[in-house]
């Protein structure tokens, strides 16, 4: 690539020594890294993507576009950021509190299993099921304590078959 093919704004069609395919429009190019940094369109979105020049195995030009970064023409709507923010916010906080701290990776197994059908927390090393069920170390079936006497066969039958899963898988117990 050289010169007015490199230009901000234009269009490209490009095939990567990875295989992907795609177009995209060049929003600036560092020679220092030989990064060209793209904008490339994702359903509604834009995405931005950084490519090493040289991952490029095949461009053609598509067409000449104006600068993306035209401050006069560039719109941020900051509600609708920050609202995305909140959410992505929300969702790891979320995420987090399903790992337990201080415990065995066995015991965060059982525990995603449990949580694929059953809603569970963790209270420190002990995992809650439906609010009312307790499971302790060792995450036996005989730790589990508490709740109605069905739901405490549920969670029991749900960590046997769990532990036979990771006894024929290898999963160290």
């Amino acid at each position: 690539m050289e010169g007015e093919e490199f230009a901000v704004g234009c269009f490209l069609s490009i095939k990567t020594t990875l295989g992907d395919e795609f177009e995209a429009q060049i929003i600036s190019f560092d020679t220092l890294s030989n990064i060209l940094v793209l904008k490339e369109k994702s359903g509604p979105r834009w995405n931005i993507r950084l490519l090493k020049a040289n991952y490029i195995k095949e461009f053609s030009l598509l067409r000449q576009g104006e600068d993306p970064l035209d401050v006069n023409k560039c719109f941020l709507d900051l509600t609708s950021l920050q609202a995305r923010e909140e959410s992505a916010l929300r969702q790891a906080d979320a995420d987090s509190e399903r790992f337990g701290v201080g415990v065995t990776s066995e015991a965060q197994i059982l525990f995603d299993a449990l949580s694929k059908t059953l809603p569970v927390h963790w209270d420190k090393t002990v995992i809650v099921v439906m609010n009312d069920v307790r499971v302790s170390s060792p995450y036996l079936p005989e730790s589990v304590s508490g709740g109605t006497p069905a739901a405490n066969e549920r969670v029991k039958k749900v960590l046997e078959f769990e532990r036979k899963r990771m006894q024929t898988c290898g999963t160290s117990l």
